[in-house]
């Protein structure tokens, strides 16, 4: 019986009442990730911890709506006991000894891990190809990319394996590759969810997010996971709402801007075409659209290039040989212990840790990182004045559905060109959230994001819903649901 296709209120109800297990619904998730190993989407499967797990909770009460559910979880965020490699050779063999903050959250909701998914060589990348154990598989076309850097946790959920995934989002991570998977994936406001426990890339701009095939799941494991962390400095002390309580509710007098960048040359025609194609389903349904210039767009990338791999450079330092994960073996001396141990690196990394060791030397601080930050901070400044006359902004998500797992890797720069319309998000910190709007030609997914003011998620899910519901798509690859 496949419990994991039922609706989630279905699924509780059939484990209120004893009629299924938690171990069913384990079981399955395993079954299903066994029919589908060639996609790749996990590094580690924690399948005895979540078996035993699973039957320790026969004897608890069913207390929430996500009691019981598997739950994959990237590979960068830590879990004790249980293997946390980033994708990288470099922490092949590192056990973590301790929960993140959002492992303690799922752990408190009784939800079971099932295991941790692929992704980028510590996010590095657009594809999920940068990673040590080979990249995961896309399920609509098992010869495209799922995306990156939360390849794997896209892949798992498009395949229907599991309902619940956590991805992270320093420069569109998540709502990348949910764009090409056809799934849910939020990037919350900064400082929403805790850090604590994310193995860093770039501090300034990482967020833990959900990724599910639906909005209202997606809004569910948001209200696991986000709140105040002391642990986390730049967590936020504001309260957390519920975010599914806008779901379904009459959307009056609301004002969407799409930027004319997101809609430029830039974007393929068939992605602006199903855009235009919501953008009219919204006017019929008099919400108000309108076209608007908004500046520093164009520089998101540039600036994200010049503050990710600084902090890159910087956070990725103490993978030294000496505390923990990898070292070499016998080495002659400390310089020796250092090269011998960091060039085991994939070549995505190295050049990331070089450019941004660059970025941050003496005067280029200021020349480069400082000036980055002051028109990061122009950016966010223009995004506020949009968001005092609009209530969302919409665009595509990626400008063009996913590409060919055996296209070249040799152009350093298009990784960074994926994520031209996600990166503006993370740049001044806002929430993003990639809704499946439609299919090419070649019946991939194309992706929508929707972004509002900070802390404005409940908001987003709101618009987001809606526009699910009157599109009313198959996401299913099989099609059998």
């Amino acid at each position: 019986m496949k419990y994991l296709n039922k609706d989630i209120t279905e699924i509780n109800k059939l484990l209120k009442e004893k009629k299924i297990k938690p171990l069913d619904l384990v079981e399955e998730a395993f079954s299903n990730i066994e029919n589908n190993t060639e996609l790749n989407a996990y590094i580690t499967l924690n399948k005895e911890a979540a078996i035993k797990k699973a039957k320790e909770l026969e004897e608890k009460e069913v207390d929430n709506l996500l009691f019981g559910l598997p739950i994959a979880i990237k590979d960068n965020i830590v879990t004790k006991d249980l293997r946390t490699t980033c994708a990288s050779h470099i922490l092949d063999n590192f056990i973590p000894i301790y929960d993140a903050t959002v492992i303690e959250k799922i752990n408190a909701k009784n939800m079971i891990i099932i295991g941790k998914t692929n992704m980028d060589e510590f996010a590095m990348g657009s594809s999920s190809r940068t990673s040590y154990y080979k990249a995961p598989k896309n399920p609509w076309n098992k010869e495209k990319i799922s995306g990156g850097s939360s390849g794997g946790s896209a892949t798992t959920i498009a395949a229907r394996d599991v309902l619940f995934a956590l991805g992270t989002d320093t420069g569109g991570s998540i709502r990348q590759p949910a764009s090409y998977c056809g799934i849910v994936g939020m990037k919350p406001t900064y400082g929403r969810v805790s850090r604590y426990g994310l193995v860093a890339f770039a501090s300034s701009l990482d967020q833990i997010g959900p990724m599910t095939k639906n909005v209202y799941e997606n809004a569910l494991l948001l209200n696991v996971i986000a709140g105040h962390d002391p642990k986390d400095l730049t967590s936020s002390k504001r309260e957390v709402e519920d975010f599914t309580s806008l779901i379904g509710k009459e959307l009056k007098n609301i004002k969407v801007a799409v930027p004319n960048y997101f809609m430029s040359d830039i974007v393929s025609h068939e992605i602006k075409d199903k855009v235009m194609e919501v953008i009219e389903l919204l006017r019929k349904n008099n919400i108000s659209v309108d076209f608007i210039d908004v500046k520093y767009l164009e520089n998101a990338v540039t600036l994200y290039q010049i503050i990710a791999m600084g902090e890159a450079s910087s956070n990725l330092a103490r993978f030294d040989g000496i505390r923990y994960g990898y070292s070499k073996e016998n080495p002659t001396d400390i310089s020796d212990l250092y090269y011998g141990t960091r060039s085991v690196f994939g070549d995505e990394v190295k050049r990331r840790i070089m450019v941004g060791s660059y970025l941050l030397s003496g005067e280029n601080a200021k020349t480069y990182y400082n000036k980055a930050l002051s028109i990061r901070d122009d950016m966010k400044k223009e995004f506020t004045k949009v968001f005092a006359k609009y209530d969302f902004i919409i665009g595509p998500t990626t400008t063009t559905t996913a590409y060919n797992l055996d296209d070249k890797m040799d152009d350093s720069l298009k990784s960074f060109m994926d994520d031209v319309l996600v990166i503006p998000v993370n740049m001044a910190g806002l929430p993003g959230l990639n809704i499946p709007i439609g299919f090419s030609k070649d019946k991939m997914p194309i992706g929508m994001q929707i972004i509002a003011n900070d802390f404005e998620e409940a908001k987003i899910y709101q618009l987001g819903s809606f526009i699910e519901k009157k599109l009313n798509l198959n996401l299913n690859p099989r099609g059998d649901e």
